[in-house]
């Protein structure tokens, strides 16, 4: 079975440097602009992943995909944390058909090393 993602609004949520639920709960309301009143904790992003109201105005009656990447460090430093993320995100998947969590392996925004491309050279 496949699924047709096209039409979505892509957010990428990057972890890289997170190091608790705090940081995540914050560069999780950056990436998505919720508002002010956004909780921070568990219960409130489960809410806002499955409210396309609080959604960016862009995912529209396409969808909303959230590319989360740079989640490894995270998920080492702090695995019952991250299993909570996990449960999070798979939850509001099941409630709201529009909203698809991606993992992204390997990767960030961040540029690495000495290259201020991020590239890799040959």
């Amino acid at each position: 079975m496949t699924e047709d993602l096209t039409g979505r609004f892509v957010v990428a949520l990057d972890l890289d440097g997170v190091t608790d639920r705090a940081g995540l709960m914050e560069r999780a309301a950056r990436a998505l602009s919720l508002p002010d009143w956004f909780g921070r904790n568990w219960d409130a992003l489960a809410d806002s992943l499955s409210d396309p109201s609080v959604w960016p105005d862009e995912a529209g009656g396409g969808g909303l995909l959230v590319v989360v990447r740079g989640w490894e460090g995270y998920a080492e430093r702090r695995p019952q944390e991250w299993l909570t993320a996990r449960e999070v995100f798979a939850q509001a998947v099941r409630v709201m058909p529009a909203l698809t969590v991606a993992l992204a392996l390997g990767g960030t925004s961040q540029p690495t090393g000495g290259d201020p491309g991020g590239s890799v050279g040959a």
